[in-house]
């Protein structure tokens, strides 16, 4: 046997268990990727040496023949060739899968294998495990294998044999967790995921409209039976049977039909799902005001933002796919929430001509009739198409996401207190930490520390809370700062452990980790795994700006944080991530821009003192003496106990002249010494 070489510590994932010790973590539902234990990504660069391990990840712990992989990949050369490729490939694959630790990849003179007990799989976690759990929802967002298809007319017609499998299989899993399900809001969001992948699974139509008829929901119900009966006839051209006839005839003459789940006693149940773990938005067909190129464009800008909105794991995204199928319901807001159960609708227009292209975009608040809570246009240059798709989908999702985030928390801040989910604790906790006003930031760290008790395993809770605690630091309100930055490192790198995929997360643990611990080398792997895992997030490019210009990096520093502006220029956080915009103005001794940003800041959020620190340090830099000791007494009302001997035994610079020219700043402005 030849082993040609390497693979992640025990993490959990939801709720669905994983191998004794994964030491390669593999993602192949939608955009294929790979990390190591850790966290370093580890995905070939080569596209045919990723569907090798792809090929030999599904397969495992079977091994698959040297034959078979080159047949699949290299189908038109002879066969030496295609066994030389084959090899080269296998050498690269061994040479990627190396951080991972032993060895991963083996080969014998037939046949190519993986260690399987060491290699966490997605889609075999949503196909293998038993008893089916609620969590394997998060694992069904998106295509098994996306973007694989042109390789080779092999790989291609293997790709669809694969494909229908896993969604049977799938299909199959969800069955058995809406058996399982007993709560009927559980029960709704099962039962649509499954009409997501089957459109005339009758069963799953019953259940849909069985739960909103307990939830007293009896036009939504009926509602939901006549999108069964147009399924069933445009798909199977059946009607519905006489069960879920007689439901609907129940219905309509206000009866209170049985619609109760099986009792507990009598079914295996699955772990329950926590309640409300974010919004759910529905990415609508974009409508080509031209020709079959416009469409084409609309097509794909669709297909584009939905892949890159799914990167934000408290998002619930419903592809424009999905909406097509439901017709004229898919421009009716209350039909759609009573379809899909969504909160949002992105909605909009293309346009082209021959020399640009405009795209106008709505974003529809479902709760409220349908009301624009954003809206906006691009005209761009029409000279790359797929690279303006790329462009107009980050900037699109960078700037939603906020902009949705703020008004999920102002819904969740008028919920009663007392019987708020977790998540709704969160949410509500979010917009205070941002105010920075003592006393109400004080009340979020209490919020906060509650979702935690309330859901332990709740990987966004965590994270919000370490967040907090940077915060809590940084604006000097923590009686014990040692325990404060002790307790924001615990929360960061549970997060991690609980959501390996949530970039936020990833984006505040390094910032924790450089910010409060200095440990830069470290900060920046977990940013760089933030931006690999979400590359239109803002406050990962901001933060990870940050420890660049810890590091003493200043022009790489500016090309990251100035990155967010160009994501998301109207950001309702940019208060925040411009104070890292204002540090690096500084240290680069581009006094004038930190003045002017520093100006800005303090006006529009005067409390917040991370702000006033290098605006008062680059007055006095740049000579205007009486405007820094003036704006240095501002500084002293907010935090009293600042001196420069307390700021440079917390600065994490790295370079001596960088925490010496900040220093003298802010001496020169009447800071005191001790």
């Amino acid at each position: 046997m030849n082993t040609l070489s390497p693979s992640m510590p025990d993490i959990r994932v939801g709720e669905l268990p994983t191998s004794p010790a994964p030491r390669l973590r593999l993602k192949l539902i939608g955009a294929m990727d790979a990390w190591s234990v850790s966290s370093e990504r580890v995905l070939p660069r080569v596209r045919k040496t990723r569907a090798v391990l792809a090929i030999l990840a599904l397969a495992a712990p079977k091994p698959v023949s040297r034959q078979k992989l080159s047949g699949l990949l290299w189908s038109t050369r002879d066969r030496e060739q295609a066994r030389a490729s084959l090899r080269q490939a296998l050498h690269e694959l061994s040479l990627t899968l190396a951080p991972c630790g032993p060895p991963l990849l083996h080969a014998d003179r037939d046949q190519v294998w993986l260690d399987a007990d060491a290699v966490w799989v997605d889609a075999l976690q949503v196909v293998r495990v038993e008893p089916v759990s609620p969590a394997l929802l998060d694992l069904l967002d998106g295509t098994l294998l996306e973007g694989f298809e042109g390789l080779d007319p092999a790989m291609d017609a293997w790709l669809v044999t694969q494909r229908r499998s896993f969604r049977d299989q799938a299909r199959g899993a969800i069955e058995r967790l809406l058996e399982a399900t007993t709560d009927f809001e559980g029960r709704i969001e099962v039962a649509q995921r499954l009409l997501a992948l089957d459109e005339a699974h009758e069963v799953a139509w019953r259940a849909l409209i069985e739960a909103h008829a307990a939830r007293g929901e009896r036009s939504r119900a009926l509602e939901a039976f006549e999108s069964c009966r147009s399924a069933l006839a445009r798909l199977l051209k059946a009607t519905p049977s006489p069960e879920t006839l007689a439901l609907a005839e129940s219905l309509r003459a206000g009866g209170e039909p049985e619609v109760r789940p099986p009792p507990p006693s009598e079914i295996k149940v699955a772990p329950k799902r926590s309640v409300a773990r974010g919004a759910r938005l529905g990415v609508a067909p974009l409508r080509a005001l031209g020709n079959a190129d416009e469409a084409d464009f609309a097509i794909g800008l669709a297909e584009e933002i939905t892949t890159a909105l799914a990167r934000f794991r408290w998002i619930a995204v419903v592809s424009s796919g999905s909406l097509a199928r439901l017709g004229e319901t898919a421009s009716d807001p209350e039909a759609l929430r009573a379809a899909l159960d969504l909160d949002f609708l992105l909605a909009g227009t293309v346009q082209r001509d021959e020399a640009r292209v405009r795209v106008s975009l709505r974003l529809l608040d479902l709760h409220a009739g349908g009301e624009v809570v954003w809206a906006q246009r691009f005209d761009q240059p029409a000279a790359d198409l797929l690279a303006l798709q790329d462009e107009i989908a980050a900037a699109v999702v960078a700037r939603i996401d906020p902009e949705i985030l703020l008004i999920e928390a102002r819904r969740a801040a008028v919920a009663p207190g007392r019987d708020a989910s977790a998540h709704a604790l969160v949410l509500s906790a979010i917009p205070a930490i941002y105010r920075l006003e003592k006393e109400s930031f004080l009340k979020a760290g209490q919020m906060l520390e509650e979702a935690i008790a309330r859901e332990p395993d709740d990987a966004t809770a965590h994270a919000w809370y370490a967040y907090w605690h940077i915060f809590y630091v940084g604006q000097g309100w923590a009686p014990d700062q040692a325990e404060a930055m002790a307790r924001a490192g615990r929360l960061a790198e549970r997060a991690i452990l609980l959501d390996p995929q949530d970039a936020r997360a990833f984006a505040i643990a390094g910032h924790v980790r450089a910010y409060l611990h200095r440990r830069l080398d470290e900060a920046m792997v977990l940013h760089e795994r933030a931006i690999s895992l979400n590359p239109n997030l803002p406050m990962a490019w901001v933060l990870s700006g940050v420890a660049h210009a810890y590091a003493g990096d200043h022009e790489e520093a500016l090309r990251r944080i100035l990155r967010y502006r160009r994501l998301s220029p109207l950001d309702p956080h940019a208060f925040f991530f411009d104070v890292a915009l204002e540090i690096a103005y500084l240290l680069s001794g581009r006094y004038d821009e930190a003045i002017e940003l520093g100006r800005q800041l303090t006006e529009v959020h005067p409390g917040l003192s991370a702000a006033w620190k290098p605006y008062v340090a680059a007055l006095a830099l740049a000579g205007r003496t009486a405007e820094a000791e003036a704006a240095a007494q501002r500084l002293l009302a907010i935090e009293p106990g600042f001196t420069v001997e307390r700021f440079l035994a917390s600065a994490p610079f790295v370079r001596d002249e960088d925490r010496e020219r900040y220093a003298r700043g802010l001496r020169e402005a009447g800071i005191p010494e001790t």
